[in-house]
């Protein structure tokens, strides 16, 4: 079964220290396309989580967001008593060499100086980090769920076009009919106008006529249209990453649909032709975003 590159996935856990969420966006493209937006704390494992959304969704312009919510204090700034020192003697010593009196604020004009707060960053844990993995894991499994989904109605719309240029494709059989003994005779009469009867070759025109009429017959190209169409419907039944070969085979159905279409010379034909065409851009485009 086929899946669509395009997908969703958010998983969110609650710890009594903090509260993560993981969110996962797919679009296609031709080749894995990934992007990370990580809290600090993450950082160092980015490779590892790359490597997770490989594995998992293979193929697609792939976002994964990951935040978190601190539950507890670790992270309530302690005051660097060192600097605001530092900071008051200097301010005290200018005061005194300007002979400024109002000392009063001094503190508060420290306290807005850079450096005078800290925060102590923890390290993240073999525990927290087991637990960010498997949330991870969840929200790619939602992903690639989601792209089953996807893939069933993409499938179904793919079904039905190819349904329809094999609809199209018996209609033009019925539509074909007498057209080569019609385009006989119009060349036979064409002739007869342009040059005398005696003067006409009986035998050479013969030859002539069915080298003629072969280059216009269309039964080769009915036949590979239909296989085709046959082996495009079976390979969406098959599992793994089947959107390049899905493209490529609509590629041949349209080589297919082009000499047909060059070789009808026919109204009704023709326009048979283009419906299936119309058909076949809709198959193009649907593949594009099939993994």
């Amino acid at each position: 079964m086929i899946r669509s590159m395009t997908g969703y996935g958010k998983a969110m856990l609650e710890t009594a220290r903090r509260k993560i969420t993981v969110e996962v966006k797919s679009l296609n493209s031709k080749q894995a396309d990934i992007s990370t937006k990580l809290p600090w704390l993450y950082k160092e494992k980015e490779l590892e989580i790359r490597n997770l959304i490989l594995r998992k969704l293979e193929r697609g312009k792939i976002d994964l967001f990951i935040s978190f919510d601190v539950m507890d204090e670790e992270q309530t700034p302690v005051i660097n008593r060192n600097n605001v020192r530092s900071y008051l003697n200097q301010l005290r010593e200018i005061s005194d060499e300007l002979g400024l009196d109002n000392k009063s604020d001094l503190l508060g004009i420290v306290m807005r100086l850079p450096e005078t707060l800290k925060t102590d960053r923890p390290e993240l844990t073999e525990e927290e980090w087991n637990t960010a993995s498997r949330l991870i894991d969840d929200a790619l499994a939602m992903t690639d769920l989601y792209r089953l989904e996807e893939g069933k109605a993409l499938a179904a719309d793919l079904i039905k076009s190819v349904n329809m240029i094999t609809k199209y494709l018996e209609q033009l059989s019925t539509v074909e009919g007498d057209r080569i003994t019609r385009m006989r005779e119009k060349l036979n009469s064409s002739l007869r106008d342009a040059v005398a009867t005696e003067n006409i070759d009986q035998n050479r025109f013969e030859q002539e006529l069915i080298f003629y009429l072969e280059k216009m017959d269309i039964n080769e190209e009915k036949v590979r249209l239909r296989k085709h169409c046959d082996y495009f419907c079976e390979t969406l039944g098959t599992n793994g990453q089947n959107g390049k070969m899905l493209n490529f085979i609509a590629q041949e159905i349209g080589r297919e649909i082009n000499t047909i279409g060059s070789k009808a010379n026919d109204a009704a034909m023709q326009k048979l032709v283009v419906m299936m065409k119309d058909e076949l851009e809709r198959i193009k485009e649907q593949t594009l975003n099939v993994l």
